[in-house]
């Protein structure tokens, strides 16, 4: 069973910038699709970013193109994701999972059917 721990998360002004890591249990980055799901209060788990670092390909929402970055380090074993710019909208628990079928970018992972999940961790924007 692959675990997923997240790492980053915290309190921010508007504007300013959080990187979000996502470190699975096991040392083979390039055999999973790795991506961030996000959930704010009364509102529906939204799909954020994914990697497929073997195929060297990546998902952006709308919301966060331009000011979101996702990226793969193999020294570290871990996915991070660069947000700048962020908004209050961007509050919402931020949760890491991952997929050994490398579906991304894939409609499989827009609708959070990727086996793997991590606990979340807590973004807060303040205007």
């Amino acid at each position: 069973q692959l675990q997923l721990a997240e790492t980053g998360g915290g309190l921010v002004h508007a504007g300013g910038s959080l990187t979000l890591s996502c470190t699975p249990s096991r040392r083979d980055l390039d055999s999973y699709a790795i991506g961030w799901f996000r959930q704010a209060p009364g509102k529906e788990r939204e799909a954020v970013s994914c990697i497929n670092s073997r195929a060297g390909t990546t998902y952006y929402a709308n919301s966060v193109k331009g000011r979101f970055t996702i990226s793969a380090d193999y020294a570290e074993n871990t996915v991070s994701l660069q947000m700048n710019d962020l908004k209050p909208e961007d509050t919402a628990v931020y949760s890491c999972t991952a997929d050994h079928g490398l579906r991304c970018p894939n409609s499989y992972f827009i609708q959070g059917r990727y086996p793997f999940w991590g606990q979340g961790t807590q973004v807060t924007v303040s205007s």
